[in-house]
């Protein structure tokens, strides 16, 4: 799967006049997240015990998301020479674990079809943060990085979109059941794992840690980000994960909604002051 390497981003052309200070507290948290990618593999590896080949897959996609998290802690620290990612990546480790994920053998999402279905979502996720990062950032090393993730993590949704379609007739699930699905992972888009990271990779060993106010943080850096063609894209791969027409009236309503739900929320995260 891999195309690139950390030694093939032209490191040499970090412009630290053209770092946007918070932006990279944003970094830092994804850096964090990104890394943690062994622990999913482990419990995919669990999930899909029986099926040796995609094993295998998930074998290179946690190698992708480690070494994502290793080229944006590598920036982060050139952005900001004072901070330690691995430091910062051991106080993350210390004190968030994935619920359940490490130690269960099924699937939490009831089936092996459920599971890609979430996963697709992730990937979705992920792959429109990152084109939107890399069209707001000026700094060129961070374009090339983001550009080279958004285009990994559009690969990992084709990978989990053709093995939920391997499952879906045996685990007998249905549009509106992959919309619930679908539904239920992008709530937990505010779940502890992305507050902490920005917590323990951004504020004092003294802090304490507040899941509310960290995910308002981290939203109020990152949704500024987001345009029409970021959210339509992003809604075009949500409904081709649930089986509906990508394109159209559909997407057209979702999008408007989507980019409503961003911008009302800037505006609120602006003036709370997080």
């Amino acid at each position: 799967m891999g195309h690139w390497t950390l030694e093939s981003i032209n490191w040499d052309r970090f412009d630290p006049s053209r770092v946007d200070p918070e932006i990279v507290r944003n970094i830092k948290a994804a850096a964090m997240v990104e890394r943690n990618g062994d622990d999913y593999g482990v419990y995919l590896r669990r999930v899909f015990a029986d099926d040796p080949a995609f094993i295998a897959k998930v074998d290179e996609w946690v190698s992708e998301e480690n070494q994502h998290g290793m080229a944006l802690g590598r920036w982060a620290q050139l952005a900001d020479p004072g901070w330690d990612f691995e430091a910062a990546f051991v106080r993350f480790k210390a004190g968030y674990h994935l619920p359940l994920y490490t130690t269960t053998t099924k699937s939490v999402r009831g089936s092996q079809a459920g599971e890609m279905m979430a996963r697709c979502i992730v990937e979705t996720g992920t792959s429109s943060y990152y084109t939107a990062l890399k069209d707001a950032t000026a700094e060129p090393v961070l374009r090339q990085i983001c550009a080279r993730i958004a285009a990994d993590e559009l690969r990992h949704y084709k990978l989990f979109y053709d093995q939920m379609h391997l499952s879906l007739k045996r685990d007998g699930l249905n549009r509106l059941q992959r919309l619930w699905i679908g539904w239920g992972r992008i709530a937990e888009s505010e779940d502890d794992e992305l507050a902490y990271a920005y917590f323990a990779s951004n504020e004092p060993a003294d802090a304490v840690y507040d899941r509310k106010r960290y995910t308002q943080a981290y939203a109020r850096r990152a949704y500024p980000l987001y345009g029409p063609s970021h959210v339509q894209r992003a809604m075009a791969m949500i409904l081709k994960a649930v089986g509906l027409k990508p394109q159209g009236w559909l997407n057209q309503v979702m999008t408007r909604a989507g980019l409503w739900f961003l911008r009302s929320r800037v505006a609120k995260l602006a003036a709370s002051g997080v």
